[in-house]
């Protein structure tokens, strides 16, 4: 089943069309137009949401990047899913999406991880990341001596990489006078499946 879809919507890859859509905010919003509101569950089933930057939209997959250990890594790697929502208020726009999550490949991590700054790279190795932290101070005194150990062309860490969102649902939504706005929902039961498209209430 399918709507007819014009404008800005229009298209019958929806990840080609998220790639247009942050293309055009990359041109209007100021700070971050790759940023998304991740969300996990724990394991008592509360959510858990934060911002994380989107590092990628590949043919198949919404890809980015963290510490394996943190607490969205230990979530991701218990339930094997998440969800996010990319807004963009400039644009009045927005992508929500949904589905199985699975690592990045070890090369495209290493590749993504090499073309970081060095200071971040650093910084990968120093930081427990969402463990408690006795102090700032402390923490830049790790971070000195993970410089001396790893010098000027640190590697991945092991407990460091990227996630592949895939998601079986992606919704686009923009703004309507009148709070009248458009939603297509895009659904599909597994990653080779037809897409289903249908036009929601605002």
């Amino acid at each position: 089943m399918s709507v007819k879809r014009s404008g800005i919507f229009k298209g019958d890859d929806p990840f080609e069309i998220a790639r247009t859509w942050l293309a055009e905010a990359e041109t209007t919003e100021i700070n971050d137009p790759n940023a998304i509101a991740l969300s996990t569950v724990d394991s008592d089933g509360l959510p858990n949401a934060r911002m994380v930057l989107l590092k990628a939209i590949e043919d198949d997959a919404f890809v980015f990047f963290t510490n394996y250990e943190s607490a969205k890594g230990n979530e991701i790697e218990a339930s094997g899913q998440a969800a996010f929502v990319m807004h963009w208020k400039s644009l009045q726009r927005q992508i929500r999406v949904r589905g199985a999550v699975v690592r990045e490949s070890d090369e495209a991590s290493d590749a993504y991880y090499k073309s970081r700054a060095l200071g971040s790279r650093i910084g990968a190795w120093a930081s427990q990341q969402s463990r408690p932290l006795k102090s700032k101070a402390a923490l830049m005194e790790v971070v000195a001596k993970e410089g001396l150990t790893h010098g000027l062309n640190p590697q991945r860490p092991p407990f460091w990489g990227g996630y592949r969102i895939v998601p079986t649902e992606i919704e686009f939504w923009a703004a309507g006078e009148f709070r009248l706005h458009d939603r297509f929902r895009w659904t599909r039961g597994t990653n080779d499946a037809d897409w289903t498209i249908v036009l929601l209430n605002p």
